[in-house]
């Protein structure tokens, strides 16, 4: 089993997984135009989870969001895995979204008439998997979380941290290239927040994949290869770890 690094070090040579060059973005508010990203670089290596951390309203959500494709930045620019995604029309960043990119987001976003089971077989389905088998895939995910006595129950039948794990499980079913999570352990106890690491780990990281995590969580630090520091919503500095 990976154990959690201890000490930072220097970085280790890894290919691009995430590149982003002077990212804007700006909301209106009333009559004012807030900047909530005054030009933004950052990078995440393959193979690594990069940890976004900072107070609340710092941008960072918003700077998750615009790297998975969820909203469209004013200026700059984001490769993923060595695609413009802002180049991309709508049905394109889609499609392209569909195939690469898994998400955890606090909003849980479950359908409420589809069990747990159901629920965490989405991606699979839509990929062009058969339902049973979709299922099956699912079932096995949901059990390693400790899920396998709940996968029936519908998400008004489970509690706010069995609906996390459906979450989890329904971004990591389809092993997708860029694993974006938003605060994935809020909702979650110690144990169950670090079974679900350890899981991101072994299912959502390989040398052709990276995650992209937010997170107030510092019991989940340690699990981090690179944490990067927001204020403002600017890149303050990271640290870097390697695991051993």
């Amino acid at each position: 089993m990976w154990t959690p690094p201890l000490s930072f070090v220097e970085p280790h040579a890894a290919a691009h997984a995430v590149r982003v060059r002077g990212v804007e973005k700006s909301f209106v508010d009333g009559e004012a135009r807030v900047v909530v990203l005054p030009g933004v670089d950052l990078d995440a290596l393959a193979g690594e989870i990069t940890f976004i951390v900072g107070p609340s309203g710092c941008g960072k959500t918003t700077l998750l969001s615009i790297i998975a494709g969820i909203l469209r930045a004013d200026a700059g620019e984001v490769e993923v895995f060595g695609t413009r995604i802002g180049a991309l029309n709508p049905m394109g960043l889609a499609q392209f979204r569909a195939r690469n990119v898994g998400f955890i987001f606090q909003q849980f976003n479950l359908l409420p008439a589809l069990t747990a089971v159901e629920n965490a077989a989405i991606p699979v389905i839509i990929g062009g998997a058969a339902a049973a088998a979709a299922e099956r895939k699912a079932a096995k995910l949901l059990d390693r979380l400790g899920l396998g006595a709940h996968l029936d129950k519908l998400p008004a039948q489970l509690s706010g941290g069995q609906q996390q794990r459906v979450a989890i499980a329904r971004a990591l079913i389809h092993s997708p290239r860029l694993l974006v999570c938003d605060e994935p352990t809020a909702s979650l106890d110690g144990a169950t927040g670090a079974a679900a690491m350890t899981l991101l780990r072994e299912l959502a990281l390989s040398p052709e994949r990276a995650a992209l995590i937010v997170t107030h969580d510092e019991r989940i630090h340690p699990y981090a290869d690179r944490i990067v520091h927001m204020c403002d919503g600017r890149i303050q500095h990271p640290e870097i770890a390697t695991r051993s």
